[in-house]
């Protein structure tokens, strides 16, 4: 084995270890990870940059491995409401995986940070063949969506509360 396929290999096996700290993927067997990774590629962003905008093709998800990402809307004479911001471990654009929709929010680098992206069809592709996997990542969607809209929900709560005053 080459230098340079030994070093491709470590960077995968890297790469498969920060998958297993990733909640998206909590349950997936070690193989199950190794498929997902060979599937990503990285990208690094500076603080501010658009990574996607309301109305984009949802075409990819993202894993933040460093950094911030800011999920936004513009709200008309308001300007822009911050619906979350999410740190390491944490996944954006998983809509993308359930449905054929345009974005429903901005996605910004809110600080430098550092992706996985995995490309819809690719994952798509790699579901279909491997359905025992397909039905742990729509379980971990299931459980991830859950959680954000009970704190969406508790955010309007809050919100209603304050404006009685």
């Amino acid at each position: 084995m080459t230098a340079a396929a030994r070093e491709n290999d470590r960077a995968h096996d890297e790469l498969v270890e920060q998958l297993t700290k990733v909640p998206f993927f909590d349950g997936l067997t070690h193989e199950a990870l190794r498929m997902i990774a060979g599937l990503a590629t990285e990208e690094t962003h500076a603080t501010g940059t658009r990574i996607f905008q309301y109305g984009d093709p949802g075409d990819k998800l993202f894993i933040i491995l460093d950094g911030r990402v800011r999920i936004s809307r513009e709200v008309a004479g308001m300007g822009e409401e911050a619906l979350a911001v999410l740190g390491p471990g944490e996944v954006f654009g998983e809509m993308a995986l359930l449905d054929e929709s345009p974005r429903s929010a901005d996605a910004r680098a809110h600080e430098r940070c550092r992706l996985l992206v995995i490309q819809k069809d690719a994952f798509d592709d790699l579901l279909f063949l491997h359905k025992d996997l397909a039905y742990e990542v729509l379980w971990n969607v299931v459980r991830m969506l859950t959680r954000r809209l009970r704190e969406t929900n508790d955010r309007f709560a809050m919100l209603s509360f304050a404006s009685k005053f």
